[in-house]
């Protein structure tokens, strides 16, 4: 347990360390000049992919990097440069653009960037050191300053590989606006998840065809009921539709169970006597969670897709959602 002195001490240097890498941040921004312009373009005008690359805590920044270029737009793959300078050079082309990371600008990324210029590729080089061996065989250099680490030695990358960090978003995030990247283009890279179930849309999720009981105006209950019975996937509804097939009602094992108390003819009857009629419904791109929302105000189990015209195209079904991992306390 820590003493009263030592929890002053470790809550001082929490506060010291975010300060101090606030403050490289802020530094890294004063560079941010025409020479990010410029690297936007390249990888914008490129045909190939980008190639991130570094070693140690850049390296590992550099990973997150590439994983934020992936999933915002821009294709990306990370290669470590010892691995690189022993065979997997082989999955660098020529049309891609290098982003190396190198606080110091030195160690193996000095050998691994001029032999990919070499190969054709155009190199980006974030450094503190602008004047560095790697930084000599950059076509374009972002400075992200010189700030001191925050490391109490001066010595663990901490505000150095901050900057890094911030200047890499600032890098994706551009290019994702400039793309016009959009939430469905983001759903697809996230389809598992909170985030990706947050982005889906009910034509994702609906079950169609058979998997979609829907009888006409005009059936029995009988022929309803059978109907529901012969869907593969269980089903608490069937769709009731006119000749064009738009939706006019619906009919839910819950109003088959409240019709049982009064069983005489109940089977010959018309589903025109006992359906809900203009039941809520929704479109086949709305949102999943959009959906779920409408769901818990209506208290439904079963909720009918439509395309524009009012045709039935599916049904999500609350088991479904909670499948997928929805819940009804979801925070939509």
């Amino acid at each position: 347990m820590l003493d009263d002195d030592q929890k002053q001490v470790a809550l001082r240097r929490g506060r010291d360390v975010l300060r101090a890498e606030v403050e490289a941040i802020r530094a890294a921004e004063t560079h941010l000049g025409n020479s990010f312009v410029e690297a936007v373009e390249a990888i914008l005008d490129s045909p190939g992919r980008v190639c991130v690359t570094g070693v140690g805590k850049a390296g590992l920044v550099g990973d997150k990097i590439q994983a934020t270029l992936s999933s915002t737009g821009t294709y990306a793959y990370s290669l470590h440069p010892v691995e690189a300078l022993h065979g997997d050079l082989g999955m660098v082309h020529p049309n891609d653009v290098v982003l190396g990371l190198s606080k110091s600008g030195g160690s193996e990324l000095a050998l691994l960037l001029p032999i990919l210029r070499e190969f054709g590729c155009r190199v980006i080089l974030l450094t503190a050191s602008p004047s560095s061996p790697a930084a000599q065989h950059a076509d374009i250099v972002l400075n992200i300053g010189d700030a001191p680490e925050a490391c109490p030695l001066g010595l663990a990358p901490s505000s150095s590989t901050s900057a890094m960090l911030a200047i890499g978003d600032a890098l994706a995030l551009a290019l994702m606006e400039l793309r016009s990247f959009q939430p469905e283009d983001y759903a697809e890279r996230h389809p598992s998840g909170a985030l990706g179930r947050s982005l889906m849309r009910t034509h994702e999720i609906m079950r169609r065809d058979d998997d979609c009981p829907t009888v006409r105006a005009g059936a029995t209950i009988a022929q309803c009921y059978e109907t529901i019975l012969k869907a593969p996937r269980r089903a608490g509804a069937a769709m009731v539709v006119d000749d064009g097939d738009r939706l006019v009602g619906i009919l839910t094992q819950g109003d088959f169970f409240r019709f049982f108390e009064h069983p005489e003819g109940f089977s010959s009857r018309s589903v025109e006597e006992l359906m809900t009629r203009d039941p809520q419904r929704v479109a086949d791109d709305a949102m999943v969670a959009d959906a779920l929302v409408l769901m818990r105000q209506a208290a439904i189990d079963e909720l009918p897709v439509v395309d524009s015209d009012g045709r039935v195209l599916g049904l999500i079904d609350i088991q479904d959602l909670i499948a997928r991992g929805f819940s009804v306390f979801d925070p939509f």
